[in-house]
């Protein structure tokens, strides 16, 4: 009878210390959360990766969408104007260098294959430059909208304060020094 006794009482235990937990999570659950406490730093990094300015918006800082398409924008257009420059100083090099009379290229050999080649480098070069912004302002934005995530819970509210003054301790040894003091 005694070897029953001590299952049963542990078993009844179990099941009381159970639905006391599940009452917690219970009250728990029917609490609503703020938008501070469900934010993930991992969302906004992935809305970032997905779509640029993503992570801005769920972060709540809209105004940094303008500046990320803004960034998104400029770049490209280098980017598109420079491959547009770069092909066609490319095509007159090819044209002034082919060694057939019928291809004319489109300065009528005002200026030296050499010289037209040369621009044709500097272009590619800021072409190659333009890729490099593209690539710089993604991860800039993705950046941004994770180390922005990480901050939402972080205080900045008007009852931080900051003091200076002399550190008594070492002063007493004969020795200067100042503490700062963060006041909550």
């Amino acid at each position: 009878m005694r070897a029953l006794l001590l299952p049963c009482c542990l078993a009844v235990a179990m099941t009381t210390l159970a639905q006391e937990d599940n009452a917690i999570t219970e009250a728990d659950t029917t609490r609503i959360l703020t938008w501070k406490e469900r934010h993930k730093p991992g969302r906004a990094t992935l809305y970032s990766a997905i779509l640029p300015g993503a992570g801005q918006v769920y972060n709540r800082k809209y105004w940094k969408v303008p500046i990320v398409a803004a960034a998104f924008g400029v770049s490209t257009y280098f980017l598109i104007e420079n491959t547009r420059q770069y092909n066609r100083y490319k095509n007159a090099y090819v044209a002034l260098v082919d060694n057939d009379p019928n291809t004319v290229d489109e300065f009528n050999g005002e200026f030296s294959s050499a010289a037209v080649r040369d621009v044709a480098d500097t272009y590619r070069r800021w072409l190659d430059m333009s890729y490099l912004a593209i690539g710089l302002v993604y991860v800039l934005n993705i950046v941004d909208a994770t180390v922005d995530a990480h901050f939402v819970r972080f205080d900045v509210g008007e009852d931080l304060s900051l003091r200076l003054g002399p550190a008594i301790p070492m002063a007493a040894h004969g020795a200067l020094g100042l503490t700062i003091g963060l006041q909550l």
